[in-house]
């Protein structure tokens, strides 16, 4: 699987897990150049507290495109260090 935007490929692996119909990345399959810690927070019941980041490439930004779960609760464990994708982020095979 392959995570795109802005004509960059943000990340790239065969390892991804689906949650709710999300492709989640392992964090080493990411290219960390093109992602900056944003402040953003979001709650889910079940998976915990989401952390975001946002996307630069050339010199467009794409706000809170990324998020993960630092701390996930224990029915979300599968997906500590990994990041999903959304707003415009095109994930595809």
């Amino acid at each position: 699987m392959k995570a795109l935007w802005n004509n960059a490929v943000l990340a790239e692996s065969g390892e991804t897990v689906v949650v709710e119909g999300n492709h989640y990345f392992p964090a080493d399959s990411v290219k960390r150049e093109y992602f900056r810690d944003s402040n953003t927070h979001t709650i889910c019941p079940w998976k915990g507290t989401a952390s975001y980041y946002s996307i630069e490439v050339d010199g467009e930004t794409n706000t809170d495109a990324a998020w993960y779960y630092p701390e996930p609760k224990p029915d979300a464990e599968n997906i500590r260090n990994y990041i999903a994708f959304w707003r415009g982020v095109k994930v595809t095979e």
